[in-house]
């Protein structure tokens, strides 16, 4: 029977026998941290010295906390310390009262596995700390609580927008865990106001922030004021300019815990340091039931008006809220990674030179000034039609479009067609939103010959065979 390795450790099924007789074969090689493998439905915890064998201990989930146990003497002898591992169940020895002291814990966790940052948080904080659980791959954080073999609480917002694909993986995750879910529900009058003033789809017009309040950060809210801590799927990977520097642990910054006052509520985000290809790696070794919508195509997922699937090649953010800035895509729960975006988007980054590289700098593509722009936009007719990106050389996907944008412009070269760009961020950016239908970076605009009104390029497939299929249907 073949091992079901919980790390990156690949053990052949060859050497199960020799496994389960408590021997590692010399010839395999292991580099000096904490392994957990399954063999026959049980968990095994390795600790081996740089470049030796190790040998397989205690199953991990035993009471006597064996794994982490193990991981502390292997950690402490490699660095020279006598520092004995927390006992099962004992708090940390860290206070965890001011900033300092929580940023000291981050970093001493910052290269930890999700596994030990789990353990962790559950047993410093017990019955007072909660997964948030939204219905997606952050089944991950379930799969690790239960893992650690400590009793662990989880929540969901059930906002009234979900897929029906989402509620049903709520049941399945609750019965293949033997877990309650604990949900929260928005406040029915604030619903019943909102949609009787704006209906059930105004968010398509003036933003989410308005209609997320309500189903979710309120709620939220008032889940977190019962709770010292809370838990998190947050990832660096996940979120273009708002999730980038999400630290192990970290102060709330936006909400209080339940001894009142912003830093009352710790949060603790275990799969920040892990990629999305890593997460989904251990739900497919470990056999964890995942949302049926992940195999239509959705990767992040939320309320099912602002989710849709996304391309071979898009972020995985681009499926929501897709009609909005790609560097503030975030519904308020974790608000406090927006701080400065605002100044991120009109300063462009100042001081980084990378981000201040400018995109799209073929000779055969147009720079257009704002005065520049407005005369073409301006035109009834026009000398010859033309395609224009609106950009920001900061923003991920513009960069990520450039190859193809470039070789556009080299195959339209000598044709009818003009290629153009517009650095659409900063003081532009008002009258990019008002006059050229800028919702998102970056924008692709057609301007016709023989007609005053622009074209917006309504995909999000951004590869030359689109590009020119787009101008070559419209020339």
């Amino acid at each position: 029977m073949a091992m079901r390795l919980i790390t990156s450790h690949i053990v052949d099924s060859r050497n199960c026998e020799s496994l389960k007789n408590g021997v590692i074969p010399s010839e395999k090689k292991y580099y000096g941290h904490f392994s957990i493998a399954m063999y026959r439905g049980t968990a095994y915890g390795l600790s081996s010295a740089p470049g030796t064998s190790g040998s397989w201990g205690k199953p991990f989930l035993a009471k006597n906390n064996y794994w982490q146990s193990e991981f502390y003497r292997q950690r402490n002898a490699r660095n020279g310390q006598a520092k004995a591992a927390p006992s099962d169940g004992a708090a940390s020895p860290l206070k965890l009262q001011d900033k300092v002291s929580i940023q000291k814990l981050s970093e001493e966790l910052s290269v930890a596995s999700p596994l030990e940052i789990l353990n962790h948080a559950l047993s410093m904080f017990g019955k007072d700390i909660a997964i948030a659980f939204s219905g997606a791959e952050d089944v991950a954080l379930i799969e690790y609580a239960q893992l650690t073999g400590r009793p662990f609480r989880v929540f969901s917002l059930d906002t009234g927008r979900l897929n029906p694909e989402t509620y049903r993986f709520f049941a399945e995750v609750e019965k293949h865990y033997d877990i309650q879910i604990e949900y929260t529900f928005p406040d029915a009058s604030e619903v019943e106001a909102l949609v009787r003033q704006k209906g059930l789809f105004s968010f398509y017009e003036d933003g989410h922030q308005e209609c997320c309040s309500i189903r979710k950060v309120r709620p939220l809210k008032k889940m977190l004021k019962g709770l010292k801590a809370w838990i998190t799927g947050q990832r660096h990977d996940q979120s273009p300019g708002t999730r980038a520097n999400v630290p192990v642990i970290q102060l709330d910054p936006s909400f209080e815990g339940i001894e009142g006052g912003i830093g009352s509520l710790v949060k603790w985000n275990p799969l920040a340091n892990v990629s999305g290809a890593d997460i989904w790696n251990f739900l497919r070794t470990m056999d964890v039931p995942v949302n049926t919508l992940h195999s239509q195509g959705y990767v992040s997922i939320g309320c099912e008006p602002c989710t849709r699937p996304v391309l071979p090649g898009q972020h995985e953010r681009e499926g929501r809220w897709w009609w909005e800035d790609a560097t503030a895509k975030e519904c308020g729960l974790h608000k406090g990674n927006l701080t400065n975006i605002d100044s991120v988007s009109t300063s462009n980054v100042v001081g980084d030179q990378a981000e201040e590289v400018d995109l799209f700098t073929n000779k055969n593509i147009n720079a257009f000034s704002q005065a520049d722009i407005e005369k073409l936009n301006a035109l009834d007719k026009r000398d010859k039609s033309g395609i224009v990106v609106l950009y920001a050389p900061w923003c991920p996907f513009c960069q990520a479009m450039g190859s193809a944008y470039n070789e556009v412009a080299d195959q339209l070269e000598g044709s009818d067609v003009f290629v153009g760009k517009f650095r659409a961020d900063g003081d532009n950016k008002v009258y990019s939103q008002s006059e050229l239908q800028l919702k998102s970076f970056p924008t692709i605009l057609f301007f016709p010959k023989s007609t005053k009104k622009a074209i917006k390029y309504p995909s999000e497939r951004r590869d030359v065979g689109s590009l020119l299929a787009f101008v070559r249907a419209l020339k």
